[in-house]
């Protein structure tokens, strides 16, 4: 069998790539759909033929030596589409990335390259699979030369060779350039001879073999109109079989060795599809990679003495735990730390002689992957290790949105290269390890150029110990409170149970949405809002609506809410109540968020649902952990308002705050125009809805569902905000139009959130991200401020030796024991930290509380 040469017409399969995927985008707003395309049937095509030699070709600029004779050639055509034309870029950084060799030719058509390349294939005695999208190509195929003609879509293929062809149309290879001289071809604006249309032309070729023969006997043509055209367009037609001919032989110099089909750059080919985020395509390409391909560092294994004694401590070190989980002691199970290429392994028989080395070394300098759990092990152990160098940290900043920070996914996506798949476990913990410093090394060239060093040194890394430290010390938990409780709730439950079936008419399953449904839509005939795979939804949002117009959605909703309150919060408080310290344990997350907010999970602290009067009870069984204590909490008042005022710079806001007005009521009065004196309750709860939701890009619709008023009237709220709190209004124009072009937005201290949502065909994905790009740099600045006040506050009281323990932070409240006869001092200190944690054009207002628990709090600043 002949060897192949398969030749792919890159600009055709680009072009149908692009039409036939969806657009998409990388997290950066980086169109990729044509990209996607392409390179999957660019590897079906390499999978399916097994080429020797592989070459694609393209156009390159809109002007050919067919312009020469007809000014006219493709000249409807319209320019490519802006999402298509940067991702030819793409596709060539692919090719090379392959190995693939590419080419284009001024002055010449990817086809006229196709047609040289296939007279070097015949010459040289090898098979050549031609694989475009245009029709033009089957003028190329012989004995030799097949052509793969793509479909309307890209997953399939037409194979023609010359009896396919022949079945087909009736015609030999070279007569295809008599068709287009008869019929033309619209999309390249090739005349032909005005109505001879397809049909018509394969008719006459199979007739008189060539346009050449057809002319010479032209008299035998049957049909006056057809004839009278013929011969009124002879010119046109020779000059279309021209055009539509292809050139087989471009001044090009190239080797066919150049085509070669070789090996990816494995490195540099994952490190394009991770910028790119084609997984599916990644996962690929490991899975085929060998041993050699990986690019792995090796690294020799010693033990801990001979590690110790070749330490210096002037290099980095780079270590890795396996622990136990536990919240407030974990244990080693195994340990590694990697100095250059000598590595150790320490399990727990070695464990005194690690803790000996850091206590000897405490300013050690440790890079880690989630430094937080390695801070605990080590304090409980007595060594207080400084915050280290973090890549888990250091990935999220630069992309916050990822589904995944393992060392794995971030080595192939920062440094282009694969970890080595292996049954040893040791061995692959070794290698993690070892590369991390590599790895750390070229984050902080990201960050650094993206103006994020300062938010990664001076932030994030020394907030890790504090929120170890809030770990470590849990919020003790009274547990008769919450069996109080219990019983209270399940009493309600009861009732609330009874009215369900009252109001139904009968008693059925309420937690089971099927028979929940046939009660709602079926026996009480209620209007049916959305439906599942399933059957009908009987989520939270339908249930809102239903409670609109009968009872029994309100009751529904009371049900579930109280349900939730006692299974999650008041049962789920105590199966995770610390039996040795009688209290719960919180874990603070870091790297879940886009804004930067942290998270609290196991339990989640920051959830508890206290619009409920019941939720906020809850917060009863939340007490000091000694008896002395007193709890403290200090909320930042109206701090996101604030944020707004100081970015969009608007005069009235920044006025109401500068006098300490309420600023509810300061709007009320703009917007209803009326004096701050005559704003009515309503009228303040109206200004309130419309300014936390502008915050959050509200619509009409939404306003006018929270309020209950007519959507016409709400569109009058925000309309009237604007015209009185214009700053606002050109602030979110602006931050919007400058995502669109740099594809992100920023907080005010310069932490990124990519948006590629707001480049997406679909309007409602759009409209998110557009109230994403208005929300992001308010909603992160105020994150990133509570992060700066929970610094300051804890570098202060321990510079005063403040006896005072930060438990929680709930988003823009900190909480607090301390002694009851410190509580003064403490609280000023809070205060003055949080205040001063940030300097706005506004002034910063904190509100601090102190009670015998979380609940019964009263104002002392």
């Amino acid at each position: 069998m002949k060897e192949k040469f398969v030749i792919i017409d890159g600009t055709s399969l680009v072009h149908r790539a692009f039409y036939a995927i969806p657009i998409l985008t990388n997290r950066e707003g980086v169109f990729t759909n044509a990209v996607y395309g392409f390179t999957n049937i660019l590897l079906r095509i390499i999978e399916q033929e097994e080429p020797k030699y592989l070459a694609v070709a393209f156009d390159k600029g809109r002007t050919t030596f067919r312009h020469e004779t007809f000014e006219d050639y493709k000249g409807h055509r319209k320019p490519s589409p802006p999402e298509l034309k940067p991702q030819f870029a793409l596709i060539q950084r692919i090719l090379e990335a392959l190995n693939i060799s590419f080419f284009e030719l001024e002055n010449y058509e990817a086809d006229d390259i196709i047609g040289t390349f296939v007279k070097v294939g015949e010459n040289r005695g090898l098979f050549n699979v031609v694989v475009s999208g245009d029709k033009d190509t089957l003028q190329l195929i012989s004995e030799n030369t097949v052509v793969l003609l793509t479909r309307k879509g890209i997953s399939q293929t037409d194979f023609f060779n010359r009896s396919k062809l022949k079945e087909t149309y009736g015609l030999d290879p070279s007569q295809m350039i008599d068709v287009k001289g008869l019929m033309g071809d619209a999309s390249d604006n090739i005349p032909g001879v005005p109505s001879v249309g397809e049909k018509t032309a394969l008719k006459l070729l199979q007739q008189y073999g060539s346009l050449e023969a057809i002319y010479e006997n032209i008299e035998q043509v049957k049909g006056s109109k057809l004839k009278d055209a013929l011969l009124a367009y002879k010119d046109q037609a020779f000059l279309s079989k021209g055009l539509a001919t292809i050139e087989c032989c471009v001044p090009m110099e190239f080797e066919l060795d150049d085509c070669l089909y070789k090996k990816p750059n494995y490195s540099k080919l994952l490190g394009i599809l991770r910028e790119l985020e084609f997984n599916s395509l990644v996962g690929k390409f490991l899975a085929e990679m060998k041993p050699e391909d990986t690019g792995e560092p090796g690294v020799q294994k010693v033990d801990i003495h001979e590690f110790i004694n070749r330490f210096d401590k002037r290099k980095p070190v780079s270590m890795t735990l396996e622990l136990k989980s536990d919240q407030v002691t974990p244990q080693l199970e195994r340990g590694i730390m990697v100095q250059e290429q000598l590595a150790v392994v320490v399990n727990l028989s070695q464990e005194e002689a690690l803790i000996n080395f850091l206590k000897k070394y405490p300013d050690i300098k440790l890079i880690t992957h989630d430094f937080k759990d390695i801070y605990k092990y080590f304090k409980q152990a007595g060594v207080y290790l400084k915050s280290p160098q973090d890549s888990l940290i250091a990935a999220y900043l630069l992309n916050p949105t990822a589904s995944n920070y393992g060392i794995e996914e971030l080595v192939l996506e920062h440094l282009n290269r694969a970890l080595p798949e292996d049954q040893d476990h040791e061995k692959v913990l070794i290698e993690k390890t070892a590369i991390l410093a590599d790895l750390m090394s070229c984050l902080e060239d990201k960050l650094q150029e993206l103006e994020m060093n300062k938010l990664y040194m001076e932030m994030e890394l020394p907030l890790i110990p504090i929120l170890a430290d809030m770990e470590m010390a849990g919020v003790k938990i009274d547990e008769k409170v919450l069996d109080e409780m219990g019983q209270v709730l399940q009493d309600k439950v009861i009732s609330i149970t009874q009215e369900i079936y009252d109001i139904a008419g009968e008693e059925f399953n309420i937690n089971s949405p099927k028979q929940l449904g046939v009660i709602l839509f079926e026996k009480l005939d209620l209007p049916v809002i959305k439906k599942t795979k399933t059957g009908y939804s009987t989520n939270a949002e339908v249930l809102e609506q239903i409670a609109a117009v009968h009872p029994i959605g309100e009751k529904l909703l009371e049900y579930r809410q109280i349900t939730k309150l006692k299974g999650t919060y008041v049962d789920g408080l105590k199966t995770l109540k610390n039996i040795d310290t009688g209290k719960v344990h919180t874990t603070f997350k870091q790297t879940i968020t886009a804004t930067g907010r942290l998270s609290s999970v196991e339990p989640n602290l920051q959830n508890i649902p206290i619009r409920m009067e019941e939720g906020r009870r809850l917060r009863k069984a939340f007490i000091p952990s000694l008896h002395e204590n007193t709890m403290i909490a200090a909320d930042y008042s109206q701090i996101e308002l604030r944020i707004l005022a100081h970015l969009s710079q608007d005069e009235n806001l920044l006025d109401a705050f500068a006098k300490g007005q309420d600023i509810h009521t300061r709007t009320a009065s703009e917007v209803f125009g009326v004096p701050m004196d005559q704003v009515t309750p309503a009228m303040r709860r109206g200004a309130k809805a419309v300014n936390f939701g502008i915050v959050y890009g509200i619509s009409d619709f939404g306003l006018s569902r929270d309020l209950g008023i007519p959507r016409k009237e709400a569109k009058q709220y925000i309309d009237q905000y604007f015209i009185r709190y214009n700053g606002v209004y050109q602030y979110i124009q602006k931050v919007v139009e400058q995502a669109r072009e740099n594809g992100y937005v920023s907080t005010l201290l310069n932490r990124r959130r990519y948006l590629p949502d707001l480049f997406s065909p679909n309007k409602g994905i759009r409209s998110f991200g557009e109230r994403a790009a208005m929300n992001t740099p308010i909603q992160g600045s105020a994150a990133d401020i509570i992060k700066l006040a929970m610094i300051k506050c804890h570098e202060t009281m321990a510079r005063e030796e403040l006896p005072v323990v930060m438990l929680l932070q709930v988003h823009d409240e900190l909480i607090f024991e301390c002694p009851q006869n410190r509580l003064q001092e403490v609280a000023e200190v809070i205060r003055y930290c949080m205040e001063n944690a940030f300097q706005l054009d506004v002034p910063m207002a904190v509100e601090v509380k102190a009670g015998p628990n979380w609940y019964d709090l009263k104002r002392i600043l």
